[in-house]
């Protein structure tokens, strides 16, 4: 239903009718969600098992007198609060940023008077005043102006500017961004030329950029799985750890009767088995992955979404500007019989009269701003063809309307006569031109067949003047066709390539975009992606959930999508399981990158709400940069699993050493001074030394990481155990042969912790990579590891040199025999645990 625009519209709002309607429906914003004190937040962060964990490990190193420790544990648990703090805060400006964009000053009729206020204070019923550069501040329909042009895209995603026209009447409700309705202007767009009035419709939550908004606030960011797997490990190692100390305490001060000794056998097991490293590991990881991609120009908002990306099985991309340059480009000249296709000389354009007359019309009949991108691109293609741009003097310009689809100005050369120059839709210009049928049919053939490769079309006539006595109407003029100007956005020369990796790496590249399925199909096929069902956002609309759940798992083409469908299409590809990444740079693409599991922006061209919403930010636009953080993601999360298992496999022997004289009776051999010793070997190994290996050579070979694996899965579990009773083994035979050669208790305890010394540096290298090959796991570059095994090495012989050091930890003298055996037994365990290794290798990378 629609109505008549009043005649007493232009004059406006009264103010006091608009201050009743501000009273009665708000400002023109986003709400704004109450945000939690710091406090707060820093108090539901210190009720995490993780942070609790940390704050009791500190207070147990400080209570033994280890305040370096201590101090570096609360440092990390400082860290997890003031992270948090920065992440609510993150959260919450993809919101400021909608805002912003809704809150410039808008000049607006009231009670006659043109007056600017505050873009918060329009209110429904105002006519807004628009000029060239002014940011629209509300939905609403064009009542007067002219050559209004308004740049969409970040509502729409669609880089052509859209031509509007004045409307004589009121639609009771607003069509949606990109419908193709020419009379309606939406808030939050751009006036990139021309200028009139808007009667305003909707405002704040109720206009378009509104409701994404209210959308983009209502939803709940996922949380990474490793996160709440490494919660789950902490917490189960930690009770576990608890558990088993207090019964070797118990038992051992009920059986020997030294509650003193049994004390501090309980404690050196608890620190043996304190998970300590897996909150350190994952902060170490995910900050040096963080590193590591800005490396590559990505910028990573939320660090523990990289190993998920390493994790994605589709990836949804936008076409404008992430497939492709969103830079135009004339692809093709087609005048009378000749041709000239992008990639050819542009100077033979200016040798051929007929190209030469189609490219010189289609200039004449460009705006001499050159804002439009189509007639940037003929500008430029004149420019290097060596044809001069010629003026004379605009005698008149025809607009476009919404009856003819063109565009014609008319000129007055001094020496050339008047020339009528138009360009618009093929179907206007061939009716302008009165082409017989046979031409007619022909002319539509051309342009289906360029449609088809992605390339949009525009049709070229030309018409003389006798005189300066013009006719009202273009009709007036007697056109003949000049020919027909292609455009097309080209593909990023790094898409091909990075699209065959992803599917290589087994994830499905999936294109979501505003553009005519033919279109988006050329460019779908240049991309390289594979063939698969199109959808479009018609059909999406007509679908329930589940129907499109189900429609979704073959797709490879959404075209004609609106904002609102993007959102769904991420939900239903996550309703079956997938891990989805998607891209994005307009405010349209905000709640799908929210909702997305890995939602990544375009850091050139994106807006702020776009980098906002998502977990990582593009900072070059290359869409290549995606495959290298997919690659990145997959080695993090090797390495990490590769940690994990040699945290597990190494405290099997700590705690067994630990454990074993509290059953047997024995001298306690590992001290919690000791421990603190070993801890200063074990964290660097598992967390920076593990975090630098390279990645498996099968890293972009094999399929995603089933969405439920397990980070410990049951075949790893089996595996770290195994080396850890393996490791468990040298070391208590080397306990045992020490105690009973008559050694005195220091000397037992110095070969019994340098043989638990050398089977950790054994895991280290066992633990290096999931091949079965010796070269690999000596041979691999990682720099860390040797500088860090030189100082390990060095720190324990400045201690077993110095008899104070010796004493100070509790150590004894040694023979160089004794050593030679240690070092031989920690070889052995290397060798047998490599050759072990080869029918494990399928499961542990599963």
């Amino acid at each position: 239903m629609v109505t008549p625009v009043r005649g007493d519209a232009l004059t406006g709002l009264g103010a006091a009718e608009a201050r009743a309607r501000l009273a009665a429906e708000g400002f023109n914003e986003l709400p704004a969600e109450h945000s939690r004190p710091m406090w707060r937040i820093a108090l539901g962060v210190m009720r995490e098992p993780m942070f609790f964990l940390l704050a009791a490990a500190a207070v147990v190193y400080a209570l033994l007198g280890d305040l370096g420790e201590a101090l570096l544990l609360l440092l990390f648990a400082t860290i997890s609060v003031a992270i948090a703090i920065v992440q609510q805060g993150r959260s919450e400006r993809a919101l400021d940023a909608l805002r912003d964009l809704t809150s410039p000053r808008a000049l607006v009729v009231r009670d006659g008077q043109r007056v600017r206020i505050p873009g918060r204070e329009v209110v429904r019923g105002d006519v807004v005043v628009l000029v060239e550069g002014d940011r629209v501040p509300a939905d609403g329909v064009i009542i007067a102006g002219s050559h209004i042009e308004i740049d969409e895209s970040l509502l729409t995603g669609e880089s052509i500017a859209v031509a509007k026209l004045a409307s004589a009447v009121v639609p009771e409700t607003l069509a949606a961004p990109g419908s193709g309705e020419r009379t309606q202007v939406y808030g939050g767009t751009l006036v990139i030329r021309g200028g009139g009035l808007v009667l305003v419709l909707a405002t704040g939550p109720r206009s378009a950029i509104g409701s994404i908004g209210s959308s983009l606030s209502g939803l709940a960011r996922e949380q990474p799985r490793l996160e709440r797997e490494s919660r789950t490990l902490v917490i189960a190692f930690g009770i576990g750890g608890l558990a088993l100390s207090i019964i070797a305490m118990l038992v051992y001060g009920l059986l020997r009767g030294s509650w003193i000794d049994a004390l501090l056998g309980g404690i050196a097991l608890s620190m043996a088995l304190l998970p300590e490293e897996f909150p350190l590991v994952l902060s170490v990881f995910m900050v040096m992955g963080a590193w590591r991609l800005s490396r590559s120009r990505v910028l990573t908002r939320r660090a523990a979404v990289i190993e998920t990306l390493g994790a994605a099985t589709v990836l949804c991309t936008d076409k404008t500007g992430t497939l492709t340059r969103n830079l135009m480009s004339v692809a093709q000249l087609r005048g009378g019989c000749d041709r000239w296709d992008a990639g050819e000389p542009p100077e033979r354009i200016a040798g051929s009269d007929e190209l030469g007359l189609l490219l010189d019309t289609a200039a004449l009949a460009s705006d001499d701003h050159l804002v439009d991108p189509m007639e940037r691109a003929l500008a430029e293609l004149q420019e290097i063809a060596g044809q001069a741009r010629r003026r004379g003097v605009l005698l008149r310009e025809y607009p476009l309307r919404a009856e003819l689809l063109a565009v014609t100005r008319v000129w007055d050369f001094a020496q050339g006569g008047i020339v009528v120059a138009a360009k618009g839709a093929p179907e206007a210009i061939a009716g302008l031109c009165a082409l017989d049928p046979a031409a007619h049919a022909d002319l539509r053939e051309q342009v289906e067949s360029l449609a088809q490769r992605g390339v949009r079309v525009l049709g070229v006539a030309r018409a003389t003047a006798p005189s300066a006595e013009l006719p009202a109407a273009v009709a007036g003029f007697r056109f003949r066709f000049v020919g027909l100007v292609g455009f097309a956005d080209p593909l990023r020369e790094s898409v091909p390539q990075a699209v065959r990796e992803c599917r290589s790496a087994g994830i499905r590249v999936v294109m979501i975009t505003g553009d005519y399925p033919a279109t988006a199909r050329a460019i779908a096929t240049q991309a390289g992606l594979a063939e698969g069902a199109a959808i479009t956002g018609v059909e999406v609309e007509a679908l329930d959930d589940a129907e499109l759940a189900r429609r979704v798992r073959d797709a490879t083409l959404f075209a004609r999508i609106a904002p609102a469908q993007k959102l769904r299409i991420v939900n239903a590809l996550k309703a079956n399981g997938e891990i989805v990444a998607m891209t994005g740079d307009g405010v349209n693409d905000a709640p799908a990158l929210k909702a997305a599991h890995i939602g990544i922006a375009m850091g050139g061209r994106g807006t702020d709400v776009a980098r906002e919403a998502a977990s990582m930010v593009l900072l070059d636009d290359d869409f290549g940069s995606i495959v290298r953080a997919v690659r990145l993601g997959r080695r993090i999360y090797d390495n990490l699993r590769k940690a994990m298992g040699y945290i597990l496999a190494i405290h099997v022997p700590i705690a067994g050493l630990a454990l074993l004289p509290v059953l047997l009776g024995w001298p306690l051999m590992l001290t919690p001074m000791l421990i603190a010793l070993l801890e200063l070997i074990i964290d660097p190994a598992c967390s920076v030394v593990l975090e630098a290996e390279p990645e498996e050579s099968d890293v972009m070979r094999r399929p995603p990481r089933r969405a439920d694996s397990a980070l410990l899965s049951r075949s790893l579990i089996a595996w770290s155990v195994m080396q850890g009773v393996g490791a468990f083994g040298v070391v208590g035979c080397v306990f045992w042969a020490a105690a009973n050669s008559g050694m005195a208790d220091t000397s037992v305890r110095t070969l019994s912790f340098l043989a638990l010394v050398g089977t950790n540096f054994a895991l280290i290298f066992v633990n290096r990579t999931f091949t079965s090959s010796l070269r690999a796991a000596l041979g691999r570059p990682n720099r860390v590891l040797w500088w860090g095994l030189g100082i390990a090495c060095t720190v324990l012989t400045l201690i077993m040199a110095l008899p104070a050091a010796r004493v100070f930890f509790g150590l004894g003298p040694v023979s160089a025999g004794a050593l030679a055996l240690v070092a031989l037994a920690a070889l052995l365990l290397f060798g047998v645990l490599e050759l072990a290794k080869r029918p494990w290798r399928r499961w542990l990378q599963s």
